[in-house]
Parts: structure tokens; C-alpha cells; sequence
């Protein structure tokens, strides 16, 4: 039996196609190592969204090759496309694989073990043929539904190294959602790089949610990170449907049209305001968060106080804030303006305390509110732990629980976990 290890870098995506492919490994024999644990391979999947993620992937190939020296390391994801000859050269890794290529990397590994050697480049292109994920490192079943964007924001290089925005056939979705529920699955995480412009054929984003809801089964779907499009009001009365999280994860980016501008971001900050009062029209539970980048060249403080005002008045129950980071091959990176390190360290600074604070106004508001639990984990103290459908934490002292089960509880007190940024409820069966 050969193990292996993986170690994954990134977003939502690269977490889904690493699932994929563990479970691909794990049916055909392979034992899954993990952590920094002895084994055959080691398959890295990278990310290259700004400088400091492609140094942090290339100090994770050095630790591998230089703990365990005769492991095969396999490199695959976004770094690869970004910087193949590189890594290539470099001599680091013994298989570089390219994200479109990516999905076929248990029959490169397998064909190396079998014939001595393998050659990727002999593989088809397919972004989107990987099996359902059984035997996964997470509880929720994440979805692929598109990779690639059309966007082409001034920070960002994922059009350059994900490519053009494609939809993954609808029938294998609906295959997909009907596998992992028969397998037990009961929450299933919509994910892509940009998915609100899902589209496929006639199918459209609002109509694939549509009839994913009306899949027969005991589950519920999340939509992960979503970029702000103008969700019609009829996507929006979805999250009415009791299988419908009502949460999403819209990136704002900037509350300031003028950086908005320079990101080149399609949408003002009136846009982004009429959504999500809409949004919270129909449901004024719903639970928004969202990506904020502080420190983008060019902003000022008056810049700087138009995101934290915005951010006050929308009431994000958690801001994911970045500092800006420099990514080599951008429009952002060549403007003029640079903003220093300590500047962005204190501002976003700033902005986790407004994190902070709206989240205190947000769980004070669900107090007491019922909420339906999914049981992901039972830690050593017996103590359940897991989310509401409004992305809500949840510790509930029952020992009648079991893992991957819904319990109906009450939000009770508000209790701090590690610090004071991850709050959680103490549940109390309905």
C-alpha cells in the first residue's frame, strides 16, 4: 500500500479538487498520510493570487524535499500555470502538473508507480472530470460548478492562470449533488471561481440553485464566495427554501467608488447597497459576510473611511481583510501610489475591529433565534460542534449527538473560543 499526503494552498476550489482527488487515492488503495507524516508521495496544490502565496508554495515543496528526500512530490494548481518553467527547472518536484490537467493526476502518480514514469503533458485537458469525494478531509461536500473569470480586476492574475471562465455541465452537476447525498452527505457547498455568471447552455445560475434544491434528500446548500452580480429577486426568494443557507460571502473589495474604479471592480458602492438591502428584504436574518482589501495603491485616508463607513452601515458579520499584496504580472502592481506596510497593517487593523464589533451586533440580534444544526464533530470533552443554516458556530454539551446529523436548537449564550474574534453559541435543544 503506497501513502499520500496532501498539502493544499489557496481557495475553495483548490480545497474541492483536493478532496476530489484524496478520494480518488483513498478507493484505489492509497493510505492518506497526514500532516507532516512520513509517505510515497506528496502532492502539493498551489496558489499564486499574490507574491507572498507563491513564496509560501515554494517554502512548502523545500520543507517536503528536505524532510522526507526520497518522497515523490508531485506540484499542481495555479503556481504551475503562473510559473511551470520555474518550477520545472528548479528540480524540486518530480511531476508539475497544470490545472487543466490537474483532475488526471491519480493516473499520472499511478502510471509512475506501475511503468517507472509518467508524462502529463500525454493527458487531456479537462477542468472538470473529477469524481464525487467520498472520503474527504471536510464534513460539508463542496461543488464545483465553474472555474476560470472574465473579470479581469487590476489586482488579480487567476484569469491568467485559471483562464477564461467556464461552466461545468449541468448533468454532472445534478449527478454529482444526487452521488454525495446518496453517500450520506448533508451539506453541499456550492463552489467556482466566479459562479454567479454560471452558464450553461440555457441554464442559467438562479436556475441550476433551482433544481439542485428540488433533488430529493435531507441536505442543505451553502453558496460559498460569490462575486456581486445583481441577483434577480427571484434567486433571491430561493433562500426562502428551507434547504437554502440563508449566507453569502460577497466580495466587496472596496466601499470607495474610487478605488472600486481603479480595481476595476463592475459595480459602485450604491450598487452593492441597494443588493444587499434587497438581500435583507427577504430575509433580515441573512447572514452577509465578506473580502476587503485595505492598503490598494492610491488609497487614501478619506478612501480608507469610505470602506470602514460602508462596512459599518452593511453590517458584515465577518470581514475576511487583506492587506494588499503586490502581484507581479498585474495592472495594480505598476500603479503609482504603493501604499508602506505599516500603513496597511494599521488600517486593517481598523477594520478587524469593525469585523469584530458587527459581529457582536449580529449574534446579539440571532440570540434566541431557533436555528437547524448540522453535527460535524463531537471533540474529546463530548462536546457537538457545528453551524446553524446561517453560518452560525454552534457548541451543543448533548451526549445524545451523532457527527453528520441536524438537531433543532436554540441560540444560547455567546461564548468566546480561543480569542475573542471566534465567538460561537451555546446550543439548546428545541
Amino acid at each position: 500500500m503506497k501513502t499520500i499526503s496532501f498539502k493544499t494552498l489557496g481557495c475553495r476550489v483548490n480545497l474541492y479538487e483536493t478532496d476530489a482527488l484524496a478520494s480518488r487515492f483513498k478507493a484505489a488503495g492509497y493510505a492518506i498520510a497526514e500532516g507532516d507524516d512520513a509517505a510515497d508521495v506528496f502532492v502539493v496544490n498551489t496558489c499564486t493570487v499574490t507574491n507572498t502565496s507563491d513564496q509560501k508554495c515554494r517554502q512548502a515543496i523545500h520543507q517536503i524535499r528536505r524532510k522526507h528526500p526520497d518522497a515523490l512530490i508531485a506540484v499542481t494548481g495555479c503556481m504551475v500555470n503562473h510559473r511551470k518553467e520555474e518550477l520545472l527547472q528548479s528540480g524540486m518536484a518530480d511531476y508539475v502538473i497544470d490545472n487543466e490537467r490537474k483532475a488526471a493526476l491519480f493516473d499520472i502518480i499511478d502510471e509512475h508507480f506501475k511503468a517507472g514514469h509518467s508524462d502529463p503533458e500525454g493527458y487531456d485537458r479537462d477542468l472538470f472530470s473529477y469524481q464525487p469525494a467520498f472520503d474527504t478531509f471536510h464534513t460539508r461536500s463542496l461543488i464545483k460548478i465553474h472555474d476560470g473569470c472574465n473579470n479581469f480586476c487590476s489586482y488579480c492574475i487567476i484569469p491568467m492562470v485559471r483562464g477564461r471562465a467556464t461552466s461545468r455541465p449541468v448533468e454532472d452537476i445534478y449527478n454529482n449533488v444526487c452521488e454525495v447525498v446518496a453517500h450520506g452527505f448533508k451539506e453541499i457547498v456550492l463552489t467556482g471561481v466566479n459562479m454567479g455568471r454560471y452558464q450553461f447552455e440555457s441554464i442559467s445560475f438562479e436556475q441550476l440553485v433551482e433544481h439542485i434544491l428540488d433533488i430529493d434528500g435531507d441536505f442543505r446548500v451553502r453558496v460559498s464566495s460569490i462575486e456581486p452580480d445583481q441577483f434577480s429577486d427571484r434567486f433571491l426568494s430561493l433562500f426562502q427554501h428551507p434547504k437554502l443557507a440563508p449566507h453569502m460571502h460577497i466580495c466587496l473589495q472596496s466601499g470607495s467608488d474610487d478605488t472600486l474604479k481603479r480595481m476595476n471592480r463592475h459595480y459602485t458602492s450604491d450598487q452593492f447597497r441597494e443588493m444587499c438591502h434587497r438581500i435583507k428584504t427577504f430575509r433580515p436574518d441573512f447572514n452577509l459576510t465578506t473580502d476587503i482589501i485595505v492598503g490598494f495603491p492610491g488609497e487614501t485616508g478619506q478612501t480608507f473611511k469610505e470602506s470602514c463607513d460602508f462596512a459599518k452601515e452593511i453590517g458584515f458579520s465577518h470581514i475576511h481583510t487583506f492587506k494588499y499584496s503586490v502581484r507581479t504580472g498585474t495592472k495594480a502592481a505598476t500603479m503609482p501610489n504603493q501604499i508602506p506596510e505599516k500603513v496597511k497593517a494599521e488600517r486593517s487593523e481598523v477594520m478587524r475591529q469593525i469585523s469584530l464589533e458587527n459581529k457582536i451586533k449580529y449574534f446579539e440580534m440571532m440570540q434566541g433565534q431557533n436555528q437547524r444544526m448540522l453535527i460535524e464533530r463531537i471533540d474529546s470533552k463530548g462536546i457537538a460542534r457545528g453551524y446553524g443554516e446561517n453560518y452560525i458556530p454552534v457548541l451543543l454539551k448533548d451526549p445524545s449527538t451523532e457527527k453528520n446529523t441536524f438537531i433543532n436548537i436554540r441560540l444560547g449564550e455567546i461564548v468566546h473560543q480561543e480569542n475573542e474574534d471566534k465567538m460561537a453559541f451555546l446550543g439548546v435543544r428545541s
